[in-house]
């Protein structure tokens, strides 16, 4: 779906929630092929089942069904009698295609963020001169709309000559008694006694099937072997599923989170496959099954929720995924130098990426977000910054996950869990031509340390 239509379905979400009739759909959506019959039972159990969290559901995957999904969407509106919501949405499209700027109008506005002291023309002359803020006062910063999205600001930093481990934290010796402190608190960090500490599935998706149009994901197995190998060393119980299709990889997570956890004290889930973008409400992206249909990261940490596992309820859920998030390649910025190491001569890095790449993200409707619960227990570490590709060597695997392999060694067994994560993004921001810097969405409550 290309970006006009995607922010015309943005603009109109409230509304369609409201009133679209989903009932009355899943025919005509399964006659025009915009769905198969597997992702329409999907949407049909999103959230409580109601029809208001089916339209929202339907709505967001919408987006991820080609060019033609608008089009073929209004006609099935038109077939089932929502002739007012097919007018608006054709209506609409109509004259965003004959004045693209009509629906970017609808962007967020610049707005000025400053002490609430700040009268109106003391914010202009902030702005108009923001090397000289007013004595006691904090100069305002300007959000603005497309051209000072982040991607297009290149600032500049110096960053280290080459990614060097450091031998303890910023605190010293202070700082391993602090970390020792926390280990021993169980209201400081989460209690990991179980041995096995719990179950660690690895889902390796290599071979695609022709008609995906997705390559063979050379030296992932390199990664797998290596999450493999770390985890039954942190006292997990592996299990690797290699390539499976969305629906057998959704089947895959839900065995996993129908399982009686009681004894044990953690969850891991590592994904290695090819990714995308895809409309979220609360974690962005998507893999791919060998048979090229996306399942959303979102859906996958969904399974693992109360409701779904609730023998994990309170203990830590992890997620590492190793796949694109978008198709832009990050080229960096101009640095004081480069590391001699980024690149073997005999390295042949490629990217994770599909030809899909989700535009600038606009604020979510209220409604969209009204009625979810917050998640708490769950960390979810991406290999990449949403929106950019993520780089695998053939021979050696990928970036993240060898990085994520060689800190766990060094620092698993005196750091924690968050921390480690910073020693990644810090080695893989200075590899390559290309750069990749991996994140994180931390909805833990507590500090985890691995069982070593």
């Amino acid at each position: 779906m290309d970006e006009a239509d995607r922010r015309l379905l943005r603009r109109c979400r409230v509304r369609l929630v409201g009133e679209l009739q989903v009932a009355a759909l899943w025919d005509a959506l399964l006659n025009r092929e915009l769905f198969t019959p597997d992702m329409i039972e999907d949407i049909q159990r999103a959230g409580s089942g109601s029809r208001r969290d089916q339209a929202r559901q339907l709505i967001l995957d919408l987006e991820t069904r080609g060019s033609q999904a608008l089009p073929l969407f209004i006609s099935c509106l038109e077939d089932t009698g929502q002739d007012t919501l097919a007018s608006l949405l054709r209506t609409s499209r109509r004259a965003a295609k004959q004045d693209p700027e009509a629906i970017r109008a609808l962007d967020l506005k610049p707005v000025a963020l400053g002490p609430v002291s700040l009268r109106p023309e003391e914010l202009r002359v902030a702005k108009q001169d923001p090397s000289q803020p007013s004595q006691g006062k904090l100069a305002p910063v300007v959000l603005g709309p497309e051209e000072l999205w982040p991607a297009k600001l290149r600032p500049e930093v110096l960053r280290p000559e080459a990614p060097r481990p450091v031998d303890v934290g910023s605190g010293g010796f202070s700082e391993i008694r602090a970390q020792d402190r926390a280990k021993g608190n169980a209201d400081l960090a989460y209690v990991l006694n179980a041995d096995p500490c719990g179950h660690c599935l690895i889902i390796n998706n290599v071979n695609f099937c022709h008609e995906s149009g997705l390559n063979t994901r050379t030296g992932s197995n390199i990664d797998c072997e290596r999450m493999q190998q770390r985890f039954h060393l942190l006292h997990f119980v592996v299990e690797v599923k290699c390539n499976l299709t969305a629906k057998q990889m959704v089947q895959a997570l839900g065995e996993l989170a129908r399982r009686d956890h009681s004894a044990l004290d953690c969850c891991v889930v590592v994904i290695l496959s090819h990714g995308c973008q895809a409309s979220h409400l609360q974690f962005p992206g998507a893999v791919y099954g060998m048979d090229g249909y996306p399942v959303s990261v979102e859906k996958i940490v969904n399974i693992f929720n109360g409701t779904g596992c609730p023998s994990l309820g309170g203990k830590p859920k992890l997620f590492f995924i190793q796949a694109c998030g978008g198709e832009q390649k990050d080229q960096g910025f101009e640095v004081a130098s480069t590391s001699p190491e980024d690149r073997t001569p005999d390295s042949d890095p490629e990217p994770d990426a599909t030809p899909f790449q989700e535009g600038p993200v606009t604020f979510d409707q209220p409604d969209a977000v009204s009625s979810l619960p917050t998640p708490s227990d769950i960390l979810v570490s991406y290999s990449t910054f949403p929106g950019f590709v993520s780089w695998r060597d053939t021979k050696s695997g990928s970036w993240y996950i060898e990085t994520l392999d060689s800190i766990f060694e060094q620092w698993a067994h005196c750091e924690d869990l968050q921390t480690l994560l910073l020693r990644v993004a810090n080695a893989v921001s200075v590899k390559g031509i290309y750069k990749q810097i991996p994140g994180c969405f931390n909805f833990l409550r507590k500090k985890l340390f691995f069982k070593t």
